[in-house]
């Protein structure tokens, strides 16, 4: 309980520059992680139809993973291009 009365006490000692700086850094964790959630989805629908394209025609198999994969990499580069504006925004 003594920890957690001197951890108030600290909260509330904050100049306006650290409560500042401490909100954009909330504010950027909580946009990586919207940031984060659009790229999940795309993978995930770019991997589902590739894979019901591949059961419906096995033979054409190789061109679809190859595709799948090329979907896969500029989907994930959402998602870093997310986590660079984070970084900038918490600095």
């Amino acid at each position: 309980m003594e920890a957690l009365s001197r951890v108030l006490a600290q909260a509330t000692e904050l100049t306006a520059s650290d409560l500042k700086k401490n909100n954009a850094a909330i504010g950027a964790g909580f946009a990586y992680g919207l940031a984060a959630i659009g790229p999940g989805v795309g993978i995930g629908y770019v991997v589902g139809k590739a894979i019901e394209s591949m059961a419906r025609q096995p033979e054409s198999a190789g061109m679809v993973r190859t595709t799948m994969f090329l979907g896969i990499a500029f989907t994930e580069a959402l998602a870093l291009i997310g986590f660079v504006v984070f970084i900038l925004l918490g600095l």
